[in-house]
């Protein structure tokens, strides 16, 4: 039923979000003692669980999986006695120290404090073929950890924007060549100058614009691509063994508004970020300024791809997840 703060059933520490932050978090947490759950909507391992290799992990010099990393962090949380709810967290609310958290299903859980790990939901590209291959030749995001395999090869990336120009940089180091694939006719309009200046003083990167992809080839890894031209309508196949998708990623937060204070492309802001002309965020009650990881409201906190700012890497996400802990623990030791 209802869980309430007078019922014994509360956390210490509730994490929304099952991703590498998450999940060192649920570690940590709970390996120090503090009563730990974590509701994840999906399987554990967020986006980097869809990563077919993880290749620059500490520790695991011969690479591992995305899937992998994730069912060992879960069978390590779970050693630890962290609860893991498959569920949806649609709300919060404040109730003195407490922080409720309600569920799809109406259910009510509440914490102490609660830290906001819910990642980021790539746009997906609807086209045959790209589904099936996803995580298998074809990746969301610029998962730089897969640049080192892809020596001497052709790498293909959809997008026009700052993140796809990055991630046409950095891939230009290793891969033979590089094409990106811009659905407009030029760059001007979704790309910083700069970029576009270093990209076109790159010789093997190459662009080409008024450019769709619309089918994905391949048994079970990618083999082929067919790409459409708007201007001429027509389609050619290239085979191509390395495709990454960036055509804009969206914050999971909105369940969040009316009680964190996000940027405007929904990711949520932390730290000194709050803080406006020396002072500090409205409502906030606290006899100090809000901490590194922690929003607008004392007790919630922020770690990972969801946190304005922060540096979408596997392993920067651990170590914010693990980081926060120490701020959960001197949060706690001045309200419970």
């Amino acid at each position: 039923g209802l869980r309430t703060p007078v019922d014994e059933a509360f956390y210490d520490l509730a994490i929304v979000g099952g991703g590498p932050a998450g999940l060192a978090a649920a570690v940590y947490g709970a390996s120090e003692g503090l009563r730990t759950v974590m509701i994840e909507r999906e399987a554990p391992g967020g986006q980097a669980g869809m990563s077919s290799r993880i290749e620059n992990y500490l520790g695991f010099p011969s690479g591992l999986s995305g899937g992998d990393l994730a069912r060992r962090a879960v069978v390590q949380a779970r050693r630890f006695g962290v609860e893991i709810l498959n569920a949806e967290a649609t709300g919060v609310r404040l109730e003195g120290p407490y922080r409720l958290i309600q569920l799809a299903d109406g259910e009510e859980l509440s914490c102490h404090a609660l830290l906001v790990a819910t990642g980021v939901q790539w746009r997906k590209l609807n086209a045959p073929g790209v589904e099936r291959l996803t995580g298998a030749g074809i990746y969301y995001g610029s998962a730089m950890t897969e640049a080192f395999s892809t020596k001497d090869e052709d790498v293909f990336i959809v997008g026009g924007a700052n993140s796809a120009g990055q991630a046409a940089m950095y891939f230009s180091k290793y891969a033979r060549r590089v094409v990106m694939l811009v659905r407009g006719p030029s760059l001007a309009s979704s790309m910083s100058q700069y970029l576009i200046n270093q990209l076109k003083q790159t010789s093997n990167v190459q662009i080409e614009f008024n450019s769709s992809l619309v089918e994905a080839h391949g048994q079970d890894h990618l083999e082929a691509i067919s790409v459409k031209c708007s201007t001429t309508g027509e389609i050619s196949k290239l085979p191509a063994s390395s495709l990454f998708i960036m055509i804009g990623a969206a914050p999971n937060t909105d369940w969040l508004s009316s009680i964190v204070e996000r940027d405007e492309l929904g990711f949520i802001l932390s730290g000194s970020l709050l803080m406006r002309d020396g002072k500090r965020p409205k409502g906030w009650t606290l006899d100090r300024d809000p901490g590194m990881l922690e929003t607008n409201v004392p007790g919630i906190f922020v770690v990972g791809d969801v946190r304005h700012g922060s540096v979408k890497r596997v392993a920067s996400g651990v170590g914010e997840g693990s980081v926060a802990i120490s701020f959960v623990h001197q949060y706690l030791s001045k309200v419970v």
